[in-house]
């Protein structure tokens, strides 16, 4: 396991379109899911009345989530092919999901975003599209599946590769270095084997698109910084931070800080899937006992970073944002939820700076009056609360963030500089 190259892969893409069936399916068909396991999911599927279900019940686990045939959470999954280590982040597709997708994406070093044959991209697929852009991910996979339900049909394929082809162009992704994979996830064609179905096709499977992937450049270089998702208090052990190192290294016998919270503990020791690390790096999603914390000193939206380079905590910050779906229009003032690594803080709008052009960054106007749909801005932003965030430049992974309210994603953005806190 240690040996290979580890990834964190989300799956993307519209709620009926079959991600989480294409994860189970990539878990079944790379040997990391038990057959016994799956034959469970189908006798309960089947009972059930919802005999196609099977692939998708291996990530649904949680009860809830089967009642509601839905993926709620964010559930980490592992595998191996050949080349690589994955981390499977499952990211829901339903809309009131779709804040748990935005804390999922910006941990992925690839996407693979799911798209069925039969009703092509959706309103929804190009805000994912968009949001995987705006977050940073580089690396994408274009799966189109359900072609078992067009009869493998190279013409409806094209169609689909056509019009999703036209969204990536128009948030700038060179569509010329993505592959368009026509899958099956429920049948298993061109999953993990070449489909005898669709002789027509002659590239990569899925597996071999995983493996075509490259792998992301570590951060290590850069200071210690890692959000937390999740604290724990583990009787006999103590108080135990969960998170993913973003940047730099965590060892143990070393000191930390924890901001906006602002208290200082010790690294003890550090775990990944129940095994003790030597050490953690950018990518791994770890553990970490710490000594002098109590459970209620760290929480969820904090971020770790060593006692001499703190994470920059926020009194105000400048951001260039691309503005979603707003019903009507952004101006001085506005107060939503901002949603940046493992934080969620109500943040104001203090001033609208400027007007760009989405496609070219061009200045088309200063200070406008205010923003809308489609529009692309530099703006001055003021937490609500303490709030660490850095200039995306020099730490990406905390720089990128979501725009939420009224029970959507209104815009999406990056920090371009902060004005920190004194303590």
């Amino acid at each position: 396991m240690a040996d290979k190259p580890h990834m964190n892969l989300v799956f993307i893409g519209h709620v009926d379109h079959g991600k989480s069936t294409s994860v189970g399916r990539m878990l079944a068909d790379t040997g990391n899911v038990e057959q016994y396991l799956i034959d469970k999911y189908k006798k309960m599927a089947d009972e059930t009345g919802k005999g196609s279900f099977e692939f998708a019940w291996v990530m649904d686990s949680l009860k809830e989530e089967r009642d509601r045939g839905v993926t709620i959470d964010v559930a980490h999954k592992r595998f191996n092919t050949d080349k690589y280590y994955f981390t499977i982040i499952d990211a829901p597709g339903h809309r009131d999901f779709v804040k748990n997708m935005i804390t999922g994406t910006s941990q992925a070093d690839a996407a693979v975003l799911v798209v069925s044959a039969v009703e092509g991209p959706q309103a929804q697929t190009k805000e994912h599209i968009f949001l995987a852009r705006t977050l940073g991910v580089r690396q994408l996979i274009i799966g189109i599946n359900k072609m078992d339900a067009v009869k493998y049909e190279e013409a409806q394929y094209n169609k689909v590769k056509e019009e999703v082809s036209k969204i990536l162009k128009s948030v700038g992704f060179k569509v010329d270095q993505i592959p368009f994979i026509p899958y099956s996830a429920f049948v298993g064609d061109n999953a993990t084997e070449p489909s005898p179905n669709m002789p027509w096709y002659k590239g990569p499977t899925m597996l071999a698109a995983l493996n075509n992937l490259t792998e992301p450049q570590k951060l290590t270089n850069l200071p210690l910084r890692m959000p937390i998702q999740d604290v724990y208090t583990i009787t006999g052990i103590g108080t135990v931070p969960v998170g993913r190192v973003e940047t730099g290294i965590l060892k143990p016998d070393t000191k930390i800080i924890f901001e906006p919270s602002h208290v200082v503990g010790e690294v003890k020791s550090i775990e990944m899937h129940h095994e003790q690390l030597p050490q953690a790096i950018p990518g791994d999603n770890v553990g970490f006992n710490v000594r002098g914390v109590g459970k209620n000193d760290v929480k969820r939206g904090d971020v770790a970073g060593p006692v001499d380079n703190p994470p920059s905590v926020a009194k105000t910050f400048t951001a260039q944002i691309m503005v979603l779906n707003h019903p009507s229009v952004i101006t001085v003032g506005y107060t939503p939820v901002f949603h940046i690594h493992t934080a969620q803080i109500a943040c104001t709008f203090l001033e609208l700076q400027k007007k760009m052009d989405p496609a070219t960054g061009a200045v088309k106007e200063e200070n406008p009056q205010f923003l809308k749909t489609g529009d692309a801005a530099v703006v001055k932003i003021q937490p609500t609360r303490p709030m660490v965030i850095e200039k995306a430049k020099e730490f990406p992974q905390l720089g990128r963030f979501a725009i939420r309210d009224m029970g959507q994603t209104v815009a999406a953005g990056v920090c371009l500089d902060v004005e920190k806190r004194v303590m």
